[in-house]
């Protein structure tokens, strides 16, 4: 008897925390820039800044973030960083995060574009994590193409 009143106690107040949890909707992140660091060996070294936008009325607060990187569903490069700091609420922020690109996913890289022919788009998949707690950790991915051919410029006299 006292375990079926302890159970439904803890099932009572386990759906009392679940619904006082704020709806939250996801962040929307994209990638403001790439820029290449010094390298180790044979790894190639970048700064990928993201711009997060939180359109919450909750701030979201980070203690650490992860971030990894796929081109034409192909693993290319992951990085973290232990930066802290917070989203706030209604706003945005531009988080830049350290990844590296391995010798052999450089590698897989290359024969894939050997492979693939005149290929004109490339697909590209960012994933991460903003770190912040049991209850606080929020996840993103923002994907895309983009155009290998640029147009040549027009010569007008």
């Amino acid at each position: 008897m006292r375990l079926a009143v302890s159970t439904s106690l803890l099932g009572l107040l386990v759906v009392a925390g679940c619904s006082s949890l704020p709806n939250t909707d996801p962040l929307n992140v994209d990638v403001a820039g790439i820029e290449s660091l010094p390298g180790e060996g044979l790894e190639l070294r970048l700064a990928v800044s993201v711009r997060i936008q939180n359109p919450n009325d909750v701030a979201v607060e980070y203690t650490g973030t992860a971030l990894s990187l796929e081109v034409n569903g192909r693993d290319l490069a992951s990085g973290v960083s232990d930066a802290a700091g917070t989203v706030p609420r209604y706003g945005e922020t531009v988080l830049t995060i350290p990844v590296t690109i391995s010798a052999l996913n450089m590698v897989r890289q290359v024969l894939g574009f050997a492979n693939a022919g005149e290929q004109k788009q490339v697909a590209y998949r960012v994933r991460g994590k903003l770190e912040g707690g049991w209850f606080g950790t929020r996840r993103f991915t923002d994907e895309g193409t983009f155009d290998l051919a640029a147009p040549a410029p027009s010569a007008e006299l």
